[in-house]
């Protein structure tokens, strides 16, 4: 038997074990086969899988059947806590089999015993700097952490603010490695490493393996990599290649090296430069630099540069029996320094693959550089070495060739295995003005409110920017009945859990919970979108990819990415087999628009679609009833 057979044998059995008694879902089988296959030929495959195909399962039993070293990138760490916590601990006990598993996050997200170590030390001689003091009972807290938690990860910490942690933890460009460091040898973020190691089967988020994209050896050695919302992978990957360098990056250096130096003239005029930047960068925010940096800018970093120098000379100065928290801290201080240096070099002539530009909000303005393209980092550096599942509910029908993938790699869609034509449907009033008319704000305020009322709220109302989102709460919150929950007052899951708490409640938020959010249930009967989520024009990356298209741009750049993001909002709404609900998108060109509708049409899961609006209500209506 082979093991594609294998797989699909074992997953029947895996999945008629699950709560409930699991159902047989043939997109799940095939997409099982298909990343079977994928191992057995040491090749790739990308696949799309829809809401409710079951796709963690789907490659999780062809990966472990292999004994393949596997690394599993999520896009969420919500799916990061289904895998380690529920699906790879249901798996190992339905298989009665030892599957070694683990999870490694960002340096970051461990606590440093020597920054804790430097911090209780400063407090006691009253050394610290105003940004370096904590308060001894949040000390005496983070030490039982410490000697308590099973991994010195973060996320057990729920009452840690990030001025706080931002003083215990490290980043990697900072960190001296366990050989040069004090605490090396009782590392928390080094026993994590170790533990990933000797795993079978890691889960990382999809940062973490852009990472080691750029820097092999971040991550253990493996022979599968599996990237789960592979529709993101492009743009996180260009973000990890890219380089910012920026006041703040400053001030925050020099803060560190004052901390060891006694003599801090050398400080003082780091600081004094990232003024000088900031001035040079703030009106300057959002513009692609075509022309590269320029007499002025240029200049600046060249500043930047000698005078980090001198920060690195004074901290070699440091001597040798320096106390170790001091000669730990001078190590990390050099580290920085020497980074920023290196970015600085990198972006000061730039080259003509990489797009340049100053980014930010004009109180903490940064100088940017990103690559245009990814697809031959991808193609050398991972698809090269190690077989590759990629996989997405929505994936653009050009993902294959923008990251890199072989030609003859296959790429199927499995479908999904919920009724959408009958539990759903995909209303478009016609009648709206097009967004970029007079009165379109009007009409549009007044659909919502209708729209909500027939649902008796129950909505989730998404938003292609803060503005609208925050105009359109203004206006409604004191014209319906039922709470209107408003991303920014809270923490994206405390506004989750509240609507998920309350069967009326309507949540209005922007990009962040267009994907990711997972409300099962009478909670959501309605999906609003406000307008048809295109990419900015201005945006620096998108500019410099479009020039690369020339004439294809909109279908190669645009097009892809808006209809990605529209399937990835409507997804919201069908959440599980017994679900109902209306996704409303009040952007007329969904319905109008002879040159694209279809793009976007075919891309979302195939409901009734209508333009009536007394039918949409009245389907609302009878959910509203039920419910």
């Amino acid at each position: 038997m082979n093991l594609a057979e294998q797989a699909v044998e074992i997953l029947d059995t895996v999945t008629s074990a699950l709560p409930g008694g699991g159902e047989r879902r043939e997109g799940q089988r095939e997409m099982t086969r298909a990343v079977a296959d994928a191992i057995t030929d040491e090749g790739h495959v990308l696949v799309q899988a829809g809401t409710g195909t079951g796709k963690s399962l789907a490659y999780l039993v062809p990966a472990v059947l292999s004994g393949r070293r596997t690394v599993i990138a999520t896009a969420t760490k919500a799916l990061q806590d289904q895998l380690a916590g529920k699906d790879l601990p249901f798996l190992a006990a339905q298989l009665d089999a030892d599957v070694d598993f683990a999870v490694l996050k960002g340096r970051s997200n461990y606590l440093c015993l020597q920054r804790l170590d430097e911090t209780e030390a400063a407090n006691t001689l009253g050394l610290g700097l105003d940004d370096d003091t904590l308060d001894q009972a949040t000390v005496e807290e983070l030490r039982r952490f410490a000697a308590t938690s099973p991994t010195g990860d973060r996320a057990e910490l729920s009452d840690i603010t990030d001025r706080v942690w931002r003083q215990v933890s490290v980043g990697r460009d900072e960190c001296p490695g366990a050989a040069r460091c004090p605490n090396g040898e009782d590392c928390l973020a080094e026993r994590a490493r170790r533990r990933a190691g000797r795993a079978d089967v890691l889960v990382v988020n999809l940062h973490l393996y852009a990472i080691e994209v750029m820097v092999e050896g971040v991550l253990p050695e493996h022979e599968l990599v599996v990237i789960d919302e592979a529709h993101q992978l492009e743009d996180i990957v260009a973000e990890a290649a890219g380089r910012q360098i920026g006041p703040t990056r400053l001030q925050a250096l020099a803060r560190t090296a004052a901390g060891v130096l006694v003599e801090r003239e050398a400080t003082q005029d780091l600081e004094d430069a990232a003024t000088l930047l900031h001035g040079d960068l703030e009106p300057r925010v959002g513009e692609r630099l075509t022309e590269g940096l320029g007499d002025d800018l240029g200049a600046s970093l060249d500043q930047v540069r000698s005078r980090a120098d001198r920060v690195i000379a004074a901290l070699r100065a440091v001597p040798d029996d320096a106390p170790p928290e001091v000669a730990a801290r001078a190590i990390r201080a050099r580290q920085a320094a020497t980074s920023l240096m290196d970015d600085i070099d990198h972006v000061r002539w730039p080259v003509e693959d990489e797009v340049l530009w100053v980014d930010g909000p004009p109180h903490a303005p940064s100088l940017r550089s990103t690559p245009i393209a990814v697809d031959e980092l991808l193609a050398d550096n991972v698809w090269a070495k190690r077989s590759a599942v990629l996989t997405s509910a929505t994936l653009p029908a050009t993902a294959a060739s923008r990251l890199g993938l072989p030609p003859n790699a296959p790429t199927l869609d499995v479908g999904s295995p919920f009724d959408y034509e009958t539990n759903a449907l995909l209303y478009c009033p016609v009648d709206l003005p097009d967004p970029r008319a007079d009165g379109h704000r009007e009409a549009r305020l007044a659909e919502l409110e209708s729209l909500i009322v027939a649902a008796g709220g129950r909505t989730l109302a998404l938003f292609t920017s803060w503005a609208a989102m925050r105009d359109a709460a203004a206006h409604l919150e004191s014209r319906v009945p039922w709470p209107v929950l408003v991303q920014g007052e809270g923490s994206k899951q405390a506004l989750l859990d509240a609507f998920a708490g309350d069967d009326e409640a309507c949540l209005f938020a922007t990009m962040s919970f267009w994907q990711g959010v997972d409300v099962p249930g009478p909670t959501c009967h309605l999906v609003v979108i406000d307008r048809l989520p295109f990419p900015r024009p201005d945006d620096p990356v998108l500019q410099a990819r479009r020039d690369r298209a020339g004439g294809a741009a909109f279908r190669t750049i645009d097009l892809p990415r808006a209809a990605t993001l529209l399937a990835q909002g409507a997804g919201r709404l069908i959440r599980s087999t017994t679900d109902r609900g209306v996704v409303a998108v009040l952007d007329p060109r969904l319905a109008t628009s002879r040159s694209y509708r279809w793009d976007l049409i075919r891309a979302l899961p195939p409901m009734r679609r209508t333009k009536d609006r007394d039918e949409t209500h009245e389907f609302l209506r009878r959910l509203r009833d039920v419910a």
